[in-house]
């Protein structure tokens, strides 16, 4: 044998052994001895925090009991697995007989259900984690409430952690029957104390979090936001979230600041900024950016969104670059569909189909904002100077309101570099021009928009884009594409049946003026929202028709 072999013979030896080590704990709250060692299942513990106690190591699995109901809290902290052998704690079957529902964390008077500080390598699956209130009416100092809390350390890496399969629901922090203050809801994020789905917060800002999973999860009534990240000078970074359904959350569905490298898609926004309970914030997104880099958000559905101000399906806040919304369906969300506000550079809408967004109207129950389809704000705070988005990308969208919705229109003077085209505006009702109306309203004054280029959008007629906007269709085209299905939910229903109105009718999207970056992705895609190919000239809207 050759010393090459021998090295890698030796090397295998290690990881089997490595491997051997490797132990399974089980818990189970009914059956379970917290004087036990934990590693068989008739030797098994009984609470979670004697589990959070257990220094696990690579390749080991904590695993707790389907059907059963968990008492507390389970932190997990400074544990580190490795690429081949990742620290595992999910769900189980105990016996035969077992429930089929997975385990249930109630952490109903603690801060967090799981609370996660410096790992890496960790996967937590098959879990359900619910926390409504305290026992009693004494409320603790904790400033909020997470099913999940991931934070990082500066002692252990935070990396390549995969939470999937979990079922987070029914997370507030105060007792039912709390009722927060009316004037609450016009607050930028909330100031009181709220129950969140699942956080990541980089509370050590010289170390970094990155290479999350968060897939296939649901998150519902919960009184803030369903998944939010709040990184430190973009410190998060690589985080796929995705397969999620997030429901009835009393803030935005998913909500990210400062952070860069993520890629949002094929998650299920539903009823964001609920107030159907009166501990709930009462506004939210189905998804919006702060801060934020190099944010690809694809194929999700953001539906139903509530709330007095902002509450769109999804929308760029201030200070972000490089955000890119396509192939989504925004429908029947208050706040509207295109927001982006203040100095955000090379940002994007395309592909997208919206349905009956923007039907808000402002001084109607309490709302603040006026609901808006098409919205460019300057807004970047409310101690700086207006400045408006700096190249806005908003092509081959289809746009369809009917004819009970006033659709807004609001574009700041600041604004720098607009391309809208290719989009078909199917608007059956009155259309508007209005003023931004964020906390610093914008007005009237400025010079001309620089550097626009709006053409080749469809209009169901010339009443369709108001005259008072500040830019208008330098080409624009009119006739009615034909819908099979109006208002539906079904990205099928808006496929044009007048397929010689739209059929290549688009034009090829080229660079702004003094834009040397252009979108992260090619400004060209290859296939529309349904996946069919787009063969040479663009058609308009967000569907290429099939001629029959």
């Amino acid at each position: 044998m050759t010393i090459k072999h021998k090295v890698s013979y030796l090397i295998f030896c290690l990881l089997c052994q490595y491997h051997v080590m490797s132990k399974d704990y089980y818990v189970h709250p009914k059956l379970g001895r917290d004087t036990n060692t934990g590693t068989s299942k008739v030797h098994a513990l009984k609470t979670l925090e004697r589990a959070s106690q257990i220094k696990l190591r690579p390749g080991d699995r904590l695993l707790l009991a389907y059907g059963e109901r968990y008492k507390g809290s389970l932190e997990i902290i400074n544990i580190q697995g490795t690429v081949n052998m990742p620290i595992i704690i999910k769900s189980i079957p105990w016996d035969a007989l077992a429930d089929s529902t997975p385990a249930i964390i109630d952490f109903k008077s603690k801060p967090n259900g799981i609370y996660i500080e410096g790992c890496s390598f960790l996967n937590i699956s098959n879990i359900y984690l619910t926390g409504n209130g305290f026992d009693t009416n004494t409320y603790s100092n904790f400033n909020m409430r997470c099913g999940i809390l991931m934070v990082n350390s500066r002692e252990s890496k935070t990396a390549h952690i995969n939470l999937s399969e979990l079922k987070v629901f029914d997370v507030f922090y105060e007792n039912e029957g709390f009722t927060r203050d009316k004037n609450e809801v016009r607050t930028a994020n909330g100031t009181q104390k709220y129950g969140w789905g699942i956080r990541v917060i980089s509370k050590a800002k010289e170390s970094t979090i990155q290479d999350i999973d968060i897939t296939n999860c649901k998150v519902e009534n919960v009184s803030h936001t369903g998944i939010k990240l709040t990184g430190s000078n973009k410190n998060i970074s690589n985080i796929n979230i995705s397969g999620n359904t997030i429901k009835s959350t009393g803030g935005p569905g998913i909500q990210m600041s400062e952070v860069k490298d993520v890629h949002v898609w094929n998650n299920t926004v539903t009823y964001s900024g609920s107030n159907d309970d009166s501990r709930k914030w009462g506004r939210g997104s189905g998804l919006w950016t702060w801060g934020s880099s190099k944010v690809l958000i694809e194929r999700n559905k953001f539906l139903y969104a509530n709330g007095p101000g902002d509450s769109a399906g999804a929308h760029i806040d201030f200070n972000c670059d490089n955000i890119v919304l396509q192939y989504n369906i925004s429908a029947y969300n208050a706040g509207g569909f295109v927001e982006i506000l203040g100095n955000n550079y090379n940002c994007s809408y395309r592909y997208n189909v919206s349905i009956n967004d923007g039907h808000r109207i402002k001084g109607i129950d309490g709302a603040f904002q006026e609901g808006k389809i098409l919205w460019l704000s300057g807004y970047q705070g409310n101690k700086k100077k207006r400045k408006g988005p700096v190249n806005s990308y908003i092509y081959n969208n289809t746009i369809y309101s009917d004819s009970t919705i006033v659709s807004k229109i609001a574009i700041d003077k600041t604004c720098n570099g607009i391309l809208i085209a290719n989009n078909i505006f199917y608007l059956k009702g009155e259309s508007k021009a209005v003023l931004g109306d964020q906390y610093k309203p914008e007005t009237k004054n400025g010079e001309p928009i620089k550097n626009v280029v709006f053409q080749n959008n469809l209009f169901l007629d010339e009443n369709s884009w108001p005259k008072k906007v500040g830019i208008q269709d330098s080409n624009p085209i009119f006739g009615n594409p034909i819908f099979e299905n109006y208002g539906s939910l079904n990205v099928e229903s808006y496929m044009p049946k007048n397929t010689d109105l739209v059929k290549g009718q688009g034009i090829n999207i080229q660079l702004l003026a003094n834009d040397k970056e252009g979108l992260l992705q090619s400004l060209k895609l290859e296939k529309d929202i349904m996946g069919n190919p787009v063969y040479g000239q663009p058609s308009l809207g967000a569907i290429e028709p099939i001629k029959n």
